[in-house]
């Protein structure tokens, strides 16, 4: 990504910023579910 590109670094702020609400809503509801979520994306670990 190229330094100046601002608009482009906010689009993808605002996706892993809406990614990680939702991982954290399925984290406190089903955590069964988080927990098989994460290790399919293998994305962080618990």
């Amino acid at each position: 990504m190229h330094k100046k590109d601002v608009h482009s670094k906010h689009g993808l702020v605002k996706l892993v910023s809406q990614r990680k609400k939702l991982l954290k809503y399925l984290r406190k509801t089903k955590l069964d579910s988080y927990d098989e979520l994460i290790k399919k994306l293998s994305i962080r670990g618990r």
